[in-house]
């Protein structure tokens, strides 16, 4: 299960929206669900783009806070973006729970915005959370509060988990009567830069085309220049920095998603011994996936492994437990 936050405030160090988050990211790991947070502020050149991110997901979550008045600009964003460029199939039916914590006042007409915005946009509001925060160092450390938090999110995973049905509401009859967006397979940087006036759907198909092939061209010329580098580098990192465990005994594959040639390392470990060459580890115990920036942070000792796989950066199918002696078996500081 897969469970996306989109984050609407500004980041601020005592913003209780992200203490509510970080309680209940820990809560929803507890139960094996991965969690991935989009900072809107962080991506507010992007926003546009993000409806792709909900395809994957099982649920989501909308958290913001109140400062002064409403939701704020960038949860606006993101839901009109939603609205012209979401995957209306895929919107519908997906369960939302919104968070908004408020320092002023406003909390729970913020929290029914959120929901009235989703249901007219096709899918299922939850039962969120929100609340007045007025000194975060005592919201924090209040232990009632943390309870309450935590049951709130176990709530919000069986109710995504269980897909239960809702009644119709007048939200979702709205869309279904007046909705009138003009479905286009244009992006969002497409639509806002080509007038509907002069656009010619047969020459822009054509220009995307020209385009993504000679991005294809100039990104094999580079993938073929540096991937075998790279495969070199990360296998003499990982040889140099390996450190034996007793009693160990396991293949591991690491896949850099970015890459076209040399993309997989074969790692094969019995005691003392390591084996470590390009390619697939068939039966492999740990298959983990990432991009080639965040393994250079791995061995440059920025990250760990597990940390990288908390963070959402880091994919792995197998045995988690054997995931977590990679920061044991390959010290990088």
């Amino acid at each position: 299960m897969k469970i996306n936050i989109y984050y609407g405030g500004r980041g601020i160090i005592d913003d209780p929206t992200l203490l509510v988050l970080s309680r209940m990211t820990g809560v929803f790991k507890e139960l094996n669900v991965q969690v991935e947070q989009f900072n809107l502020f962080e991506q507010k050149n992007g926003i546009t783009a993000l409806p792709g991110t909900l395809k994957n997901a099982d649920g989501i979550i909308l958290a913001s806070t109140v400062e002064w008045f409403g939701v704020g600009g960038y949860m606006h964003q993101f839901l009109d973006a939603c609205w012209l460029y979401g995957d209306k199939d895929k919107i519908a039916g997906l369960p939302m729970a919104p968070i908004v914590m408020s320092t002023t006042h406003g909390e729970r007409e913020g929290m029914m915005e959120l929901a009235s915005a989703w249901e007219i946009l096709g899918g299922v509001p939850l039962d969120g959370i929100c609340g007045y925060i007025a000194d975060t160092s005592a919201f924090e450390r209040t232990e009632s509060y943390q309870n309450y938090i935590e049951k709130k999110a176990e709530n919000i995973y069986r109710n995504m988990n269980q897909k239960m049905e809702t009644l119709p509401t007048s939200n979702q009859a709205v869309k279904n009567r007046v909705s009138i967006t003009k479905i286009t397979d244009l992006t969002p940087q497409e639509t806002e830069q080509l007038s509907r006036y002069v656009s010619n759907e047969e020459y822009v198909q054509k220009q995307k085309e020209d385009i993504q092939e000679l991005s294809s061209i100039f990104r094999d010329k580079m993938d073929k220049d540096h991937a075998a580098e790279h495969a070199e580098d990360f296998i003499s990192s990982l040889k140099s920095h390996f450190k034996p465990m007793p009693g160990i005994h396991a293949a591991y594959q690491i896949t850099l998603l970015d890459q076209i040639k040399d993309k997989d390392i074969c790692i094969k470990i019995d005691n003392q011994d390591m084996e470590c060459k390009p390619g697939e580890a068939p039966g492999c115990n740990v298959h983990v996936s990432m991009n080639t920036s965040v393994f250079e942070q791995i061995i440059s000792g920025r990250i760990t492994f597990q940390r990288a796989f908390m963070e959402g950066n880091l994919k792995m199918k197998g045995d988690f437990k054997l995931l977590r002696t990679m920061d044991q078996l390959f010290v990088f500081k």
